[in-house]
């Protein structure tokens, strides 16, 4: 449901609401928020709301460490895990400096900049991300541990899967923010879920999948759970993915032709652009086992391949991009995705022919015909790309990259290197 701003008022005073939060993400897509009163949302809207960007990784230097959120009307949502008497609300926010400039760090503004080209252009894009996840048991004093909360398998029941209630909870408290769910079930691993996600825009998708993840968290907790995001939380077990639902119609009608050239453009950029779709050193342990992808194709039937063309049509026509992971930045993820569908059907590619090869790249002896194999591949494929530097701001791509070397080489340095690309981050994503 999109609001307007007189709208956003009259819900607040009539629903007793008495704080909101500000949301939003730093360019490793992870969320953010203050939280003010009720009384002072009006300033909100016409001024903006300060805050210190130079605390945030990626944004500003502390000389210039001022930057102003501006909340967006069309995502008002109740947190319904709060109290009913005293809501509290919750909005995304635009980015902006106070010369009331966009900032080049505002990875959801490039979204919605990416789309509107799309749409000048004649096109619509739809998105449904299906998110995979961990549910973990905490330990006596409440921390996390790496114990799964069952040993169930794919689309086990209870008693096996003891997932099924909190999935139902995170399911409906959803659907009370205006959020709806497709379908959820237990995933491959023990311990591991997925819910699918309804098909949207790419700027409601990215919004969606940030609310997703804090929910999925705050419910877990709530139930005495850890949710983990990491790409691969047990190394020996199947790793989590954040498989991406792509269509693009020409003024709402489908074309196989505009589909095999978008198609085309991703598989062209899939490589430079990985280090934004698989951003940790984990991410890496993931890629070509257990079903995720490695080497760079695309078919019909096979679940193992980078992209799948499931058998559909209708508004359920799309293609399946299986790559990525829930570590990524959604806003960054979904921009890329759309300049390079639009640079395929400008370009006027061809798409190669369906892959019949070893999705796990055993038979491919060129490596060009394989997603990076580690952290330091893609940064080094992101830095030299033309594509990647001219989509993303210098800004954001300096901080990615900054950020991400120190990681590398944190891990490198460690005794075991994929243990403590593990440990990392478990706790985090």
């Amino acid at each position: 449901m999109f609001y307007a701003k007189e709208e956003v008022m009259q819900f607040v005073r009539e629903q007793d609401v008495r704080f909101v939060r500000l949301a939003f993400c730093d360019i490793f897509g992870q969320m953010k928020n203050i939280s003010i009163s009720a009384s002072e949302l009006p300033r909100a809207f016409d001024t903006g709301i300060s805050f210190d960007a130079s605390a945030v990784k990626g944004f500003l230097h502390v000389e210039e460490s001022d930057l102003l959120l501006f909340p967006d009307p069309s995502t008002l949502a109740v947190l319904p895990w709060r109290p009913a008497q005293g809501r509290v609300v919750r909005f995304f926010c635009d980015i902006r400096r106070p010369d009331g400039t966009s900032f080049e760090g505002d990875a959801r503004n490039l979204l919605r900049q990416a789309e509107h080209d799309a749409t000048l252009a004649g096109y619509r894009i739809g998105v449904g991300p299906e998110c995979e996840f961990y549910l973990f048991k905490r330990d006596e004093v409440g921390n996390p541990t790496d114990i799964p909360m069952d040993i169930a398998g794919y689309c086990d029941v209870a008693p096996l899967d003891k997932g099924e209630n909190v999935r139902r909870e995170i399911c409906l408290t959803l659907e009370e923010m205006g959020f709806y769910t497709e379908r959820s079930h237990h995933e491959h691993g023990p311990g591991q879920n997925e819910i699918d996600f309804k098909y949207s825009s790419a700027l409601q998708a990215a919004d969606n999948l940030i609310t997703f993840k804090s929910v999925v968290k705050t419910i877990a907790a709530r139930s005495g759970l850890f949710a983990s995001f990491l790409p691969k939380p047990l190394l020996d077990e199947s790793g989590s993915g954040l498989h991406i639902n792509f269509s693009l119609t020409r003024e709402g009608v489908y074309s196989e032709q505009v589909e095999r050239a978008m198609l085309a453009g991703i598989l062209r950029r899939i490589r430079e652009m990985t280090l934004f779709l698989n951003p940790l050193v984990n991410s890496y342990a993931r890629l070509g086992a257990f079903e995720a992808p490695l080497a760079v194709g695309w078919g019909h039937g096979n679940r193992s391949l980078l992209v799948r063309i499931p058998q559909a049509t209708g508004e359920y026509r799309r293609i399946e991009l299986r790559s990525p992971d829930p570590s990524c930045n959604p806003y960054l993820a979904f921009t890329l995705m759309i300049r390079a569908a639009m640079e395929g059907i400008s370009d006027g590619l061809t798409l190669q022919d369906e892959f019949t090869g070893d999705a796990y790249g055993a038979d491919c002896t060129d490596p060009g015909c394989l997603l990076p194999t580690s952290l330091q591949e893609a940064m080094e494929l992101a830095k030299i790309s033309d594509f990647v530097n001219c989509a993303v701001p210098g800004r954001i791509m300096d901080g990615f990259l900054k950020e991400k070397a120190v990681e590398w080489n944190h891990c490198q340095d460690a005794e075991n290197p994929a243990s403590e690309a593990q440990r990392m981050f478990f706790n985090v994503i």
